[in-house]
């Protein structure tokens, strides 16, 4: 009798299945309780959506002085990466990340939980993304669940944000506001180093996306196969590449995508020279990612 043991699947950097169906995890990252940051007096609280779903989500919002008024602050929708079976809203990659972004815009911002495949197949993550922006569309006449959003935020102010498998997230997501015109003012989607599906499937996503082909056939996984496509709800896209990662060409593929769709926003495209894949989080402290960060925050001050 072959060992239970045995491998059935290898899916390096992101995932090992063996034969008795356990899954193990190749890249993990230290998750970080939330906490009040000591430089920049960021706060963050963890909250679950939906009992549901029981993913947590981590809200951060920058250093408020007590005697100041409510400020309406853009609020950042931000969906973590990492091929829809690892990453996660609470670890220390989204937290170092996210935090000079809420402290130097300033807004509040939302990193999005969601169930991982394979454990919960693919079209899962999809669903639980639409359904944290419902939560967050509940606050859109300030009586939302959540007292920061209530307080802080202006809900025609939002931004969505993704990186790899979470840049397809958001985007799904900002189509489906636009489809079920949800009460939220999105101002711009941001998709950096995204991943979409090409013509040969990958080999990853058919085993995690069992009812899909995992190709350009799928309209979550190819914007340019979705006939809601148009009806996308925001006016400004930025999309950012990277040189050396090998999804660029994915990305520059969605550029045209939009530019040549009946969809009547504008979209930007950006390339980071000299870097793969995901560099920023892997090498926050690096100046190119120092450069990336304040881009970005550049552009939510204009758009927001």
């Amino acid at each position: 009798m072959a060992s239970t043991t045995e491998i059935a699947h290898e899916f390096a950097p992101f995932l090992r299945v063996y034969t008795d169906g356990r899954v193990e995890r190749l890249l993990t990252t230290p998750r970080l309780p939330p906490s009040t940051d000591p430089i920049t007096g960021v706060q963050s609280k963890d909250i679950v959506i939906s009992t549901e779903i029981d993913v947590k989500s981590r809200i951060f919002l920058p250093k408020i002085d007590p005697t100041d008024p409510p400020r309406n602050l853009p609020l950042i929708v931000y969906i973590h990466g990492g091929g829809f079976c690892i990453g996660s809203p609470i670890n220390i990659i989204t937290q170092g990340f996210l935090t000079p972004f809420v402290s130097q815009i300033p807004s509040v911002t939302i990193a999005v939980g969601y169930r991982l495949a394979p454990e919960h197949s693919l079209p899962t993550a999809y669903h639980d993304c639409w359904a944290a922006f419902n939560w967050i569309a509940a606050h859109a006449n300030g009586s939302g669940p959540d007292p920061w959003i209530n307080e802080y935020v202006d809900t025609s102010r939002v931004i969505l944000v993704g990186e790899s498998a979470g840049a397809n997230l958001a985007h799904y997501v900002a189509v489906q506001a636009g489809v079920h015109k949800i009460g939220l003012g999105i101002r711009a989607l941001i998709a950096i180093h995204p991943y979409f599906s090409q013509e040969e499937p990958d080999k990853l996503i058919q085993y995690l996306y069992p009812g899909s082909s995992g190709s350009t056939d799928d309209p979550k996984l190819n914007p340019g196969s979705d006939s809601d496509l148009d009806k996308m709800a925001c006016p400004r896209v930025l999309i950012i590449v990277a040189e050396k990662d090998s999804l660029k060409p994915r990305g520059v593929e969605y550029n045209e995508t939009l530019r040549k769709s009946k969809w009547e926003g504008k979209v930007e495209l950006v390339e980071n020279e000299g870097e793969g894949h995901c560099f920023h989080l892997f090498n926050p402290s690096s100046e190119k990612a120092k450069d990336l960060t304040q881009m970005l925050i550049s552009f939510v001050n204009q758009v927001a």
